[in-house]
């Protein structure tokens, strides 16, 4: 009866009713929202690409900080082991010089307990890197020499080191305390090489 009076439609259902008042948009519409999406999507990309670059570039200062960071460290630490050593080289002098003016009353034993002290400091130093700088018959080097007496003669070459005063000693590749030395000016030479190398 109801079929009769709706003039024989069947009735609609509520889901149908839905989906005829959903809009459907147009080809211009679709095409208009599409380029808005496209929009967004380029926009995120470029905010996504702009955050890894600030992320890389943070990425890249971090490491260069623990770099710098590790590195003075490094130095800092290698400053205070200068340090350290240059003050235990005073105490390697003082053992030299006592060994050198041992007296003859001396025990024997104690003498060589000396020895055997100043043998294990040199070895100590020496596992940290220190070397002993040449310099007794060696030609002079201000790198190496620190020249605090100067002594005419003609018993040998000019500028040669005639005396170590006091030793000097290298850490690795640097010099820590330069060779104290007594330098000859010997008088017959004809050039003096460090006047040569200075005025060349």
């Amino acid at each position: 009866m109801t079929e009769r009076s709706n003039g024989g439609a069947k009735p609609r259902t509520r889901a149908e009713e839905r989906a005829d008042a959903i809009k459907t948009p147009s080809r211009v519409e679709l095409m208009e929202r599409a380029e808005a999406l496209q929009r967004q999507l380029d926009e995120v990309r470029e905010q996504s690409e702009q955050n890894l670059h600030n992320w890389q570039r943070s990425a890249a200062d971090f490491a260069n900080f623990k770099r710098r960071s590790e590195e003075e460290a490094n130095a800092l630490g290698e400053f205070a082991r200068a340090i350290l050593i240059t003050k235990l080289l005073g105490v390697l002098d003082d053992f030299d010089r006592a060994l050198e003016s041992v007296p003859n009353e001396a025990h024997e034993g104690w003498v060589e307990g000396i020895r055997l002290v100043e043998r294990k400091l040199r070895g100590v130093l020496e596992s940290e890197g220190v070397t002993q700088i040449e310099a007794l018959g060696q030609p002079f080097d201000p790198n190496l020499h620190e020249a605090v007496v100067h002594e005419e003669t003609s018993d040998h070459p000019d500028n040669q080191v005639t005396a170590e005063l006091q030793r000097g000693y290298r850490l690795r590749d640097r010099v820590i305390r330069p060779a104290l030395v007594k330098v000859a000016n010997n008088p017959t030479s004809s050039v003096n090489p460090q006047t040569a190398v200075e005025e060349g």
